[in-house]
């Protein structure tokens, strides 16, 4: 029997979590509703509280094989997505045609936005990091471009060092791979597994991402 790993199960609740399709019911309520769906084997209710993208990337046919070959892994994740640790929390995000995003947080009955809006060089996340160092390769930040750094690889580095290399006979190469890297990211899709990611871009392009202390960094273009 094939098994589908809990992530695409859980990355539709999320989609249904948006609240698509959900009437008036809030993102609590129709998470609890697209959990007992699952539970009860009401694959229909459950397949009606996904997204519009979500049933544009799976059929009911294929979401109803899903649920019925592995329903040891519906029953477990109903379970967990009854009881959710935290609140929920509501987000957008807003693309440019450049590339740069923007968080907005649904609270209060009203959408506000992210304090990463005012973060120009923020890592907190994958993407952030990726857009951060674009801007500051483009505004040539050095003194920014060194936290993009891994610690393993920054020791005995300065930013003069870093001014000297990339200005140099790499400055050719880096424009186009910071360009290509800035025309994929509207579209750029990131692979995170614990405190490492891979970002593919461009043709055949690849980005290692580590993070530390909380931090994203470059380990390798």
């Amino acid at each position: 029997m094939a098994v589908i790993p809990a992530a695409p199960l859980i990355l539709a609740a999320l989609l249904a979590f948006a609240g698509c399709g959900a009437g008036n019911r809030g993102p609590r309520e129709t998470l609890q509703s697209y959990a007992l769906a699952l539970r009860e084997k009401r694959v229909g209710d459950a397949y009606a509280l996904l997204s519009r993208d979500a049933q544009a990337r799976i059929s009911y046919v294929e979401f109803s094989r899903m649920v019925t070959e592995n329903a040891r892994e519906i029953e477990d994740i109903s379970a967990s997505l009854l009881e959710p640790a935290e609140p929920p929390k509501v987000t957008a995000t807003l693309s440019s045609p450049d590339g740069e995003t923007l968080l907005l947080v649904y609270e209060g009955e009203a959408w506000h936005v992210d304090g990463s809006a005012f973060d120009l060089y923020g890592q907190g996340t994958p993407r952030a990091a990726l857009e951060s160092f674009v801007r500051a390769f483009d505004n040539k930040r050095y003194d920014v471009l060194l936290r993009f750094v891994p610690e393993a690889k920054r020791q005995g580095l300065t930013e003069e060092q870093l001014k000297q290399a990339w200005e140099g006979d790499q400055r050719p190469q880096l424009e186009r791979l910071t360009q290509a890297l800035k025309a994929s990211l509207p579209n750029v899709q990131i692979e995170v597994l614990g405190t490492r990611a891979t970002v593919a871009y461009g043709p055949g392009g690849n980005v290692e991402l580590i993070q530390e202390q909380g931090t994203w960094r470059i380990e390798d273009f």
